[in-house]
């Protein structure tokens, strides 16, 4: 497995070895062992999650309190998605700047995010599968989100805005700025000092 630091600390995309002959195709989508030698810390698996989408289906920005804040490892099992990785950290040097994946059925990878960073991910095709495992079960207290139309964070999606399919919950959720100015993300210090060691010295 391949495993490809991004630009927001913390968020790596991981891309499989595929072993293929006339029956298909075998690969590991998940190495918590790699995990582990690579981040200092495996994601400690607690649950795991599966959502399927029509194109242009865009969820998030979520994201959930740390500690415990929740890890996860996310691929795409049918279909194809643009995985996207938001630095909502308050304090942190890539503040408010976002990254991306493509997550398919040809290359397979993999994103891995720690806890903190705010996550979204748009479908590319009808009945898109993205399935993730997740460090911490689902709390509905400690969920939050921002809003991914918030113009600041100038998501670049290659869907149009009028064919987007966006909840009512996402689209109310607050922008970067309100959060922050909230009290509602998490800091830069606390997520430094909770998720892996690779990448908080």
């Amino acid at each position: 497995m391949q495993i490809r630091p991004l630009d927001i600390a913390g968020a790596y995309e991981l891309t499989p070895k595929q072993w293929g002959d006339d029956r298909g195709v075998f690969l590991e989508w998940y190495r918590g062992d790699l995990l582990d030698e690579q981040f200092g810390v495996g994601i400690g698996l607690r649950q795991a999650n599966t959502s399927v989408s029509r194109r242009g289906v865009l969820r998030g920005v979520h994201y959930a309190d740390v500690p415990p804040g929740q890890a996860k490892h996310v691929t795409a099992t049918r279909g194809a998605a643009l995985d996207i990785i938001v630095d909502i950290r308050v304090g942190s040097p890539t503040f408010g700047r976002w990254d991306a994946v493509l997550l398919d059925t040809v290359d397979r990878r993999a994103v891995y995010l720690a806890e903190g960073l705010g996550h979204a991910f748009l479908a590319l095709e009808d009945d898109t599968t993205v399935s993730y495992l997740v460090s911490s079960t689902f709390d509905p207290a400690r969920e939050h989100g921002i809003s991914p139309l918030d113009p600041a964070l100038g998501l670049e999606l290659p869907i149009a805005a009028n064919e987007l399919l966006v909840s009512q919950k996402d689209v109310d959720a607050p922008s970067l700025a309100a959060a922050a100015s909230a009290g509602a993300l998490p800091t830069w210090d606390a997520t430094r000092g909770y998720a892996g060691k690779a990448w908080r010295d």
